[in-house]
């Protein structure tokens, strides 16, 4: 029996993979390769010796062929950054190609599984900060489409044992999405946006993988919806000293409104979109100087037993070798 990570080509799923390879327990990846980065984590995934699979999650026969003989499905796969698409295609992969894993699954008689949302489904409070017990308003498609799927996946109850994870903003080495952060401040070019207050809850991936595993195993987990909260949160400004430090150089000092970039973001969709073009600044980007998040994490520590164990600092500096070992920064 294997494990299969929908989405294995992605930073979580890659990094997920790599845990199992690396104990030596099977494990395979359904995903698709869409850019460089994903390249990446492919080549790196695959001389793991994990089995990869390259193809579309929403076609059934691909779907199947994954499914055979899997014990333990952790179904990460998502379309999450894309801004040069349209609705139908979040709605696509993010609802219609939960369905087909799902269905493929219970045909396969999977015996486990856990399915990857993401905090995204609370949106954005208008004072305040998320938390746990927030009313769920997302306020994009992403977000929209993460919570259709979570409405689906509770619909299979009655056929597999299933758990949701609401994943906070996840770093550490692998993680490309931050890497243009830590790149901006080593050379001088990062400037805040806003006045940096807003709150992080940020998740070390070592921590997360824990996590999905707990939630993979524990009897306790099944039919439970989580939020896994990182050690602690921290503001956008202490995000930036902690990065700083961690690459032994000062802090930007450099501060731009944050209504004036809104408008920008809103100026780049309204051009590149119709043409299909991925704007280069966008209102969703903007996010990382204005949503705030903070979580108890209550649930999945009484249940599972979990706690964070990576302060931000520390994982920054992990994050920063890795970057540079790599020959990225």
């Amino acid at each position: 029996m294997t494990t299969l990570i929908t989405g294995g080509t992605g930073f979580i799923g890659s990094r997920l993979a790599l845990d199992y390879a690396d104990r030596g327990e099977p494990v395979r990846v359904l995903a698709k390769i869409n850019n460089a980065n994903e390249q990446f984590c492919h080549d790196e995934v695959a001389k793991a010796g994990a089995e990869m699979i390259i193809g579309d999650m929403c076609d059934p026969a691909i779907t199947a062929k994954a499914m055979e003989g899997v014990k333990t499905l952790y179904h990460l796969a998502a379309a999450q950054h894309e801004a040069n698409v349209d609705d139908d295609y979040f709605r696509r992969n993010n609802v219609g190609g939960t369905k087909t894993i799902l269905d493929a699954a219970v045909n396969a008689k999977v015996d486990r599984v856990v399915h990857s949302s993401t905090i995204g489904v609370y949106g954005q409070m208008d004072q305040g900060h998320v938390h746990d017990q927030t009313p769920l308003f997302p306020d994009n498609i992403y977000g929209q489409t993460k919570l259709e799927g979570e409405h689906l996946v509770r619909s299979y109850q009655d056929r597999l044992k299933l758990t949701i994870i609401r994943t906070c903003e996840t770093f550490g080495p692998g993680d490309f999405r931050l890497l243009k952060l830590f790149k901006g401040i080593k050379s001088k070019k990062f400037f805040m946006i806003g006045k940096g207050e807003n709150l992080h809850h940020l998740l070390y991936i070592d921590d997360l993988i824990d996590g999905l595993k707990r939630a993979a195993t524990a009897e306790e987990a099944i039919g439970e919806t989580f939020v896994i909260p990182g050690h602690r949160p921290v503001t956008t400004q202490e995000m930036v000293d902690g990065i700083s430090q961690a690459l032994g150089t000062s802090s930007p000092k450099i501060r731009v409104p944050l209504p004036l970039m809104m408008g920008a973001a809103k100026v780049c969709e309204d051009i590149c979109r119709p043409m299909g073009i991925q704007p280069p600044l966008h209102r969703r980007r903007m996010n990382f100087f204005v949503k705030s998040f903070k979580f108890s994490g209550d649930n999945i520590r009484q249940k599972l037993a979990f706690e964070a164990k990576t302060d931000f600092n520390e994982g920054a500096k992990r994050t920063a070798k890795w970057y540079q070992d790599a020959g990225m920064i």
